[in-house]
């Protein structure tokens, strides 16, 4: 549904992305990651119809953005960072010009906005001025003109900047639903938001991109341990002596009902059978065994070799 195929785009002798390749189905919600700079807005205009690129080729449900502009732009929803709404209009008036501007026929242009201020949940504020309205309220605007006339792709520029947290969840929440069919590509800095909406990223650093896949896909290509959580109903030092010989273990803590520890293997399958023998061999009670991902902030970092930002 989206498939950029060697984007390049220069601005004067400053190259913005070069050689930007990826894809996005029907169905996926794919998170757009990098550092400030990296490239991410300068490659959903191109793909939103707004900059031509400079070299290579991209589709909107099938449309070239070049040689189907129109179709293309008709194909897609697309959230900008700062989205360009009307502050003397009230919601209702400012979503209906949206919509004559979508072309939807008049005689569903009404339905179709009553759709989207349901699915936004504005129907409280219709009638309001948009200029009269509080940031998290301006943010489901701009997304309800993203999905004015049930668009196949919507394109989602950091739909949460700026939010307070409980706003930015409620945000969180109308993105997930937005999914089903819809190939939906999404950028954020919060990467445990994106981790939670999305089943795969794309990530650029310096206008190219640097990884494409899953968080174990990535974990897998960056070569790093698999961690393997474990709980275990039995003595912690006893527990800690005997599996420490087994595999590395960064980490144990008590748990409610056993303590729970998490190793690291160089073989996700092999490590977890060779702990589960080790706690068999010794009559101890096996709670819980499973694999954990890396989380996607440490896959991140790693991708970019840059160090995690210290909390404050």
């Amino acid at each position: 549904m989206i498939t950029a195929s060697h984007l390049t785009k220069a601005f004067g002798s400053v190259t913005a992305i070069a050689d930007v390749s990826f894809h996005v189905s029907a169905g996926e919600v794919v998170g757009f990651l990098g550092p400030n700079g990296a490239g991410k807005t300068t490659t959903m205009r191109i793909l939103a119809g707004i900059f031509p690129p400079t070299r290579g080729t991209a589709s909107i449900a099938g449309h070239d953005v070049l040689a189907d502009s129109i179709g293309a732009r008709r194909s897609i929803g697309y959230f900008p960072e700062y989205a360009p709404l009307y502050p003397d209009l009230s919601v209702e008036q400012y979503l209906r010009f949206v919509g004559c501007l979508k072309r939807i026929p008049r005689n569903r242009r009404g339905s179709a906005v009553t759709n989207v201020l349901s699915s936004c949940r504005l129907e409280g504020v219709a009638h309001r001025l948009i200029g009269k309205l509080s940031k998290g309220y301006r943010q489901r605007i701009g997304l309800a003109q993203a999905l004015l006339g049930d668009p196949p792709v919507l394109i989602l520029d950091e739909p949460t900047i700026g939010l307070d947290p409980e706003q930015a969840v409620e945000i969180r929440r109308l993105i997930a639903s937005m999914g089903g069919t819809r190939a939906v590509l999404f950028s954020s800095h919060i990467l445990s938001e994106v981790e939670a909406l999305c089943s795969r990223v794309v990530v650029l650093d310096a206008g190219r991109v640097i990884a494409d896949g899953t968080p174990v896909s990535l974990t897998a290509k960056l070569g790093a341990r698999h961690r393997i959580v474990i709980r275990v109903d039995a003595p912690r030092a006893a527990v800690l002596e005997v599996l420490s010989t087994v595999e590395r273990i960064p980490t144990a803590e008590p748990a409610p009902d056993g303590l729970r520890i998490v190793a690291e293997a160089d073989d996700c399958e092999a490590g977890g059978r060779a702990l589960a023998e080790a706690v068999q061999a010794h009559g101890w009670t096996l709670l819980e065994l499973r694999h954990e991902p890396l989380p996607l902030e440490e896959i991140f970092f790693r991708l970019v070799n840059r160090p995690p930002v210290p909390e404050s």
